[in-house]
Order: C-alpha cells, then structure tokens, then sequence
C-alpha cells in the first residue's frame, strides 16, 4: 500500500531516546504535513468503516476514546468523520468532574488512567486510538474504563505496531496497526 509506505518514511527516528537502546519512532513530521495528515487519517477511517464496521453487528461507532496525549491528535480527527462523539483518556486527576480509574503496569513502573464516568453509555460501541501500541498496558487501561462504563470496544487501532512485544494480543478486541515494526 503506497500511503502506508509514504507514512512509514516520514516517520522520525531517535536512536537510544528516551533511554539507551530505545529507537523511538517519532510520528510528529507526519503532522507538519497537511497532505500526510489528510492520508494518515483518509487511511485510518478507511480502515475502520471497510474492516472494523463491517464485522460488528450494529454498524456503527458511537465513540472514539484517545489515549493521552498522541490519540487526543487521532480521536477527534476520526470521530469527526465517523460522526461519533470523542472519549479522552488521561491520567487520574487530570480531567473534571466524576471519574472512573484503573491502574496498569508499564514497561518501567504502574500508572492510572482515568475516564470521564458520563462520557461513554453503557451498551455503546467504541473504538481505542493510540500512536503506538508497545507493551498494550495503557490500551489494556482503556479497554477496562470501557467496559466499567458498560462500553463495547470493537477495536484498538495505532499507527505503529512493535513487533517484537507480542503482549498486544492479550487485549480484548482486535488490533489494527497501519505500520508495523521491528525497530
């Protein structure tokens, strides 16, 4: 796929950042591009109204939840297009008002998301971005405040998969990476 190639080349790539060992690939010069932004989210939505609508029964997408801070780019972009409504997810006492939190293990320590509790009704179906998906704690996080509010994830979608953490694949809906990577 020619738009996933030119995506994948625009990538930044930081070597030993943010510590040794670590290529952190930095999605960030995608943005500074008003056509790549455009493919970037042409690309994602395509996705999910061919591929993730397809397989669920409903049809529709009610929300799109973002992870802090990278999905907070993506959700508001894609539930724009999909007419949904946009969910972020940000850690605990960042956000007003009434809250739901669930602690998750990182690959260096524990953190706390949290969710606004009246963002997501019960029985609505949703779906989880992120930039990258790593270990999959902080998606399994958000995937836990869906389901605590009575939500259904139909899918967790990123822009870079790493292919050498497979703890991905204990979340539990799909999961869509546009690129994938060995870096």
């Amino acid at each position: 796929m020619a738009d996933v190639q030119k995506l994948r080349e625009k990538l930044g790539i930081h070597p030993d950042f943010p510590k040794k060992g670590i290529n952190f690939l930095d999605i960030f010069p995608i943005f500074r591009d008003p056509i790549l932004t455009e493919l970037l989210i042409s690309h994602l939505v395509t996705h999910i109204v061919t591929v993730t609508l397809a397989n669920s029964p409903e049809k529709k997408i009610d929300a799109v939840v973002g992870l802090d801070a990278r999905g907070f780019l993506l959700g508001p972009l894609i539930a724009l297009r999909l007419g949904a409504g946009f969910v972020p997810v940000r850690k605990t006492g960042k956000l007003p008002g009434e809250t739901v939190q669930v602690m998750y293990s990182k690959e260096y320590g524990t953190d706390e998301f949290a969710m606004q509790a009246d963002f997501i009704a019960p029985g609505s179906n949703v779906i989880i971005v992120d930039d990258l998906i790593a270990t999959g704690g902080s998606a399994q996080a958000a995937g836990e405040l869906v389901k605590k509010l009575g939500g259904n994830t139909l899918e967790y979608i990123f822009i870079i998969g790493l292919n050498f953490l497979k703890d991905r694949w204990k979340l539990d809906a799909p999961v869509y990476c546009m690129i994938e990577s060995d870096e």
